[in-house]
């Protein structure tokens, strides 16, 4: 095979055949070893309350029970914060939210375990608490002091706007519903060492937390990783479950398996964050934004986890594709007694760009003009109005191009006028069609993430093992990066072998996400590859005596270096009895990034990813139902390693983003119950929900113009983005029950039940 043919290439996903066939191993796939015990959760039915005495006997007593632990076993930290403390493993003396874990069991099996941990008697002194945001809004009740950033002189430009709009906007909580649950196996070893098997997106601060939880070295804990059945940011922070197995099974020195079923995993974790927004704008009569003060409000939950950074990201895209001069945003990391709310693919930046999406789409309708000329009009600039509100120059801008390509390709512009007269017409079916850009930055928002660890080593008989610091959860890692070893060594694919993630192969590693897993451990890849390559290079000059100082060139299983040719089996096989490497570590680590927090200026992305899609629907003004007609979508991929599996994240993105902002919805009674808990009462998109028609294509003049591996663009989150589509054609299509003369109340999830809402005030039923 030559050079190139291994990228820009459609290869099938390493574990392709196997996720389908059912031969994929998953955690709790693996042969669990003799005297197994299995753990449960006892957790908090309250939502808030002061614990006066847990009585533990009968759980004690209770069939098949070996073990239980409490705050009271164990030996170190008790906490699995990642940055900031405030997520007790078990509580001391208070709960702060429904389902928080108060203490587990381990048993000889799973069924005595869970039944086990429902004989404990809990007593408690009940609290009021706080449950959405407008209370904690109220009450002042803040993990942090409100943060503001400011550019300009946005009230001044207000007051001086012709026209001027305010209002305010919310989008719901969405559950992760990865399809492989937490769960972990761990297995002790000599010495108070632990194995430990999750299904996690973070082995080092896995590895890192179970070692503080006991008191011990990160040495003693080895994590492994082979892939996991999803995790969309629900896996990068939550080692509750990797935890008290792993105490478990210090107290009993047997091995433990601990697996959540649905309804404790739904109930006991952490969701998206669900924001409120508050707006005052000021714009010129072509739509053109002068100024903007916004409101952002946040439901975190009953500790920190990772809210501060997903509420920097969201003020990092409130711009999403749109020059700001003058703009205030006040945010507000709002406590409250649920679980604590999680990193979730799009980390903040979706929540602030449905926010300026909203706003944009309101002032077309204040001016009734069509949203595309608004929001084209308001577009980033290439030589002008490219410096974003936090300072960095945007270098790679295609928006412009993106945009109207994909207004041409889906015929934007005919199915408009095709919509109206389709309205003019159907009194109870009504359509809709929206255009929305994307725009997203790469990189971790945290400098020192932004770092990545390899290991490669080629053996006597040609083969290569490769092993790196990312996680396999569906997107095709392994498959791309595999890839790029065996280009650049000049190999079939088939003779590059992926192992599984391992802390004690490669260290230190930073959690998959970011939609940076590919750009860093790509390049920390190759970076070890190039160590042994130059190795093999300097033996063949040196004993055969070639002094030319042209790169060799792998290619096809051949070595060439000018008009000598090598046989690459043959000179691995030399290199051996020469006593030459062929083992290497490699490391990487993003350059460019410099972004001071405090101030809020600076570049926190290394490259921004750019897409659109053009959405139609249909509604029934009767039922509230929506259905999605037909879907376009042009994504920025640059120079793509692998378009099948690229292809493959933008569908399935998409449709999570539709999930999202249409019918996923996260419920809490006032008792701070959670009312949505099982598949039976929360809805995600099924295979009917799919769009009749989804045009899907790569923009190909994309190109990264960063030295990223192959040039090529993330699809890990953007695409989720392009589902925002989906929400404006629904609420174009409520506009014109009232002939496009009144703004929908309308905010997301746009369910059946809020779209029939909106519709009654577009009415003015209500």
């Amino acid at each position: 095979m030559k050079n190139g043919e291994l990228l820009n290439k459609n290869l099938a996903h390493d574990s392709g055949k196997k996720h389908v066939s059912g031969f994929a191993e998953y955690t709790d796939d693996i042969s669990e070893p003799l005297n197994t015990l299995y753990g449960a959760i006892g957790w908090s039915n309250k939502a808030h309350a002061r614990i006066k005495k847990i009585d533990l006997k009968d759980v004690k007593k209770s069939e098949g029970v070996k073990a239980v632990v409490t705050y009271l076993d164990i030996p170190g930290r008790n906490d699995v914060g990642p940055v900031f403390d405030g997520d007790p493993i078990f509580p001391k003396t208070k709960v702060e939210y429904y389902g928080q874990p108060l203490f587990a069991v381990a048993a000889s099996s799973v069924e005595l375990a869970r039944k086990a941990v429902l004989k404990a008697k809990v007593h408690y002194k009940e609290l009021k608490p706080i449950i959405s945001i407008d209370e904690a809004l109220k009450k002042n009740n803040l993990l942090f002091k409100p943060r503001i950033i400011k550019k300009g002189n946005p009230t001044k430009k207000i007051l001086k706007s012709k026209n001027k709009i305010s209002g305010n906007f919310t989008t719901g909580s969405q559950e992760h519903f990865y399809l492989e649950g937490q769960v972990a196996l761990v297995i002790p070893r000599e010495d108070n060492n632990f194995l430990v098997y999750s299904s996690t997106q973070h082995p080092s601060e896995t590895q890192q937390i179970i070692a503080k939880m006991l008191k011990q070295k990160s040495n003693s804990i080895d994590v492994i990783v082979r892939r996991i059945g999803g995790g969309f940011g629900g896996k990068e922070t939550n080692f509750i479950t990797s935890a008290i197995c792993c105490l478990l099974s210090h107290k009993t020195n047997k091995p433990i398996k601990l697996r959540l079923d649905r309804d404790d995993d739904m109930i006991i974790t952490g969701k998206r964050h669900d924001f409120f927004s508050d707006y005052e704008v000021g714009f010129n009569d072509d739509g053109r934004i002068n100024g903007l003060k916004l409101k952002l409000a946040s439901r975190c939950g009953m500790s920190p986890d990772l809210s501060p950074a997903i509420n920097e990201r969201a003020l990092l895209h409130i711009d999403n594709a749109y020059f700001l001069k003058d703009l205030e945003v006040k945010n507000y990391l709002c406590k409250t007694n649920t679980a604590s709310s999680t990193a979730f693919r799009g980390f903040g930046g979706n929540q602030g760009m449905m926010a300026i999406e909203n706003i944009i789409d309101n002032i077309s309708r204040h001016l009734k003009k069509d949203p595309a000329d608004v929001r084209k009009i308001n577009f980033y600039g290439k030589k002008n109005n490219n410096i974003t509100h936090y300072g960095m120059k945007i270098r790679d801008n295609v928006i412009n191009e993106l945009f109207e390509e994909l207004k041409i390709k889906s015929d934007y512009k005919k199915r408009v006028q095709k919509i109206l007269k389709f309205n003019q017409k159907n009194r109870f079916k009504k359509k809709g069609i929206a255009i929305t850009p994307v725009k997203f930055g790469i990189s971790f928002t945290t400098i020192h993430l932004n770092q990545a660890g390899a290991l490669v080593h080629i053996y006597t008989d040609g083969s290569v093992h490769m092993n790196h610091g990312g996680i396999e959860m569906g997107q095709g890692t392994h498959t791309k990066i595999a890839q790029l070893v065996s280009h650049s060594l000049g190999l079939p694919f088939e003779k590059v072998q992926i192992s599984a993630t391992n802390t004690s192969k490669v260290p230190n590693t930073s959690a998959s996400a970011a939609s940076s897993t590919t750009d860093l451990n790509g390049a920390a890849t190759l970076n070890a590859v190039s160590k042994i390559k130059s190795n093999l290079n300097n033996f063949i000059k040196k004993k055969y005596k070639i002094f030319s100082k042209i790169e060799p060139l792998y290619e096809d299983g051949k070595i060439y270096i000018g008009n000598r040719v090598f046989n690459y089996d043959q000179i691995i096989k030399e290199a051996y009895l020469n006593r030459i490497s062929l083992s290497s570590s490699g490391f990487y680590s993003t350059p460019k990034i410099n972004f001071n927090k405090k101030t809020f200026r600076g570049r926190p992305f290394y490259y921004f990813c750019y897409g659109s899609a053009v959405t139609e629907v249909t509604i029934d003004t009767l039922t509230g139902e929506s259905v999605l007609d037909r879907v376009d979508i042009l994504q920025d991929a640059g120079n793509a390693i692998n378009p099948a599996l690229e292809h493959g994240q933008i569908e399935g993105g998409f449709i999570q983003g539709q999930g999202w902002l249409t019918m996923e919805e996260i419920v809490w009674g006032k008792d701070g119950k959670i009312k949505t808990f099982s598949p039976s009462t929360y809805k995600i998109p099924a295979v009917t929900d799919i769009p009749k028609i989804f045009n899907v294509e790569i923009f190909k003049d994309g190109l990264n113009v960063e030295k990223v591996v192959n040039k090529a663009k993330t699809t890990g989150e953007p695409p989720l983005m392009l589902a925002m589509s989906v929400f404006f054609a629904i609420k174009d299509a409520i506009a014109s029950i009232s002939n496009y003369n009144k703004i929908p109340d309308l905010s997301a999830p746009a369910t059946a039940e809020k779209i029939l809402l909106s519709i009654k005030k577009i009415k003015n039923i209500v």
